[in-house]
């Protein structure tokens, strides 16, 4: 169950980041912050249920799952993280100009 939270919300973080990004071209879109902000909590979050998840493997001895999922969790986790990052950060550098101080 755990997994599956992870899963929508790793898919909430990008849907969110590609959201801002397709709603660029109208000139009233000013809830730009709000998307990213949900989508850099939605990437924490899912990361942090993996991390749980590990937890939970752990603390249950169930080391021959641990070891055979570590390596995956790490690479979608730094796949999810790199993602979100770089679409967040495009996200800002389009709307700099429309900043207004």
């Amino acid at each position: 169950m755990i997994n599956l939270f992870s899963i929508v919300l790793g898919l909430v973080a990008l849907i969110a980041s590609f959201v801002n990004l397709l709603g660029y071209k109208k000139q009233k879109s000013k809830k730009w912050v709000a998307f990213s902000i949900i989508s850099f909590s939605a990437c924490a979050i899912a990361i942090c249920l993996q991390m749980f998840y590990s937890y939970i493997l752990v603390k249950n001895e169930d080391f021959a799952s641990l070891m055979d999922t570590m390596g995956t969790m790490a690479f979608v986790s730094a796949i999810l993280v790199s993602v979100t990052i770089l679409l967040n950060v495009v996200t800002f550098v389009l709307y700099r100009d429309k900043i207004t101080i």
